[in-house]
């Protein structure tokens, strides 16, 4: 009787843990079909994307905003870093869900969905401020670097609106981020860079200001957040959530906290 009631207790005990694990794998199951939100950005473009050297963790107005539209859709925020050049294969092949990174809207492009614009920029250009270049037309026979596949890298080629004067410039070098462009330009080996207002603006404050932005701009544009070409559905939902964060302030709290309050546009054209 004393055995029959041993093995009665082990094999409810057993029954007891095995009941356990199911529920513990049923738990990892739910975590594991949580839907992911893949965001393709430049890692060395503060203050939208970088990685905080406190934390080691990426960080910036654009991956936080990211994560509001995340934490909003109870999705988790896959972070990836790519090379700003390789961007559309990212995107085409799958690799990204969107671009979202201080990403000009271009209206001469037509293959990506694009978001409501949301951030009013400025494509400007930074100098050493004991360089002699006060304007614009002071860059004529002058080195200018520019990020590749950057906006103002195609603003100052061919067939771009500042293609006149780039063309007066004795050369532009094509750099894949600012921090080596700022490098070169530390370095004296070319005398300005062709960058956004809001990556120059934060370059300059963290290089003892020892920089200045010209005051004439190259041109005036807005950011979007750009899909795969007929993601029609992710990106109305992720403009709808955008309006719901900027009607409760987030957007609003995000820009002060990166020091660009005065740019934002959220659905303005």
């Amino acid at each position: 009787m004393k055995k029959l009631l041993v093995l009665v207790l082990s094999l409810a005990m057993v029954l007891s843990l095995s009941a356990c694990g199911n529920k513990e794998t049923k738990k990892s199951d739910s975590d594991s079909s949580k839907k992911k939100f893949t965001v393709g950005f430049d890692a060395e473009y503060p203050p939208y994307g970088y990685m905080d050297s406190d934390t080691g963790e990426y960080t910036g107005f654009d991956l936080e905003l990211a994560q509001a539209v995340c934490d909003m859709e109870g999705w988790e925020l896959v972070k990836t870093p790519i090379e700003w050049a390789s961007k559309d294969a990212e995107l085409n092949n799958g690799n990204i869900d969107c671009i979202w990174n201080g990403f000009t809207i271009n209206g001469k492009e037509d293959k990506y969905e694009w978001s409501d614009p949301y951030v009013n920029n400025q494509q400007v250009v930074v100098v050493a401020k004991n360089s002699g270049i006060t304007k614009l037309a002071d860059l004529k026979d002058k080195y200018v670097a520019a990020q590749s596949a950057s906006a103002a890298l195609q603003l100052l080629q061919k067939g771009g609106d500042q293609e006149k004067l780039g063309k007066t410039f004795k050369e532009i070098q094509e750099f894949p981020d600012y921090n080596t462009a700022f490098s070169e330009l530390e370095a004296g080996t070319v005398d300005a860079v062709a960058m956004d207002v809001g990556v120059a603006k934060y370059q300059v404050n963290n290089r003892n200001n020892n920089y200045v932005i010209l005051d004439e701009n190259l041109n005036s544009e807005q950011y979007g957040i750009g899909f795969k070409k007929g993601n029609t559905e992710l990106r109305d939902k992720v403009n709808a959530d955008l309006k719901k964060l900027y009607d409760e302030g987030k957007v609003d709290e995000l820009a002060k906290k990166y020091g660009i309050e005065d740019m934002i546009c959220l659905g303005d054209k």
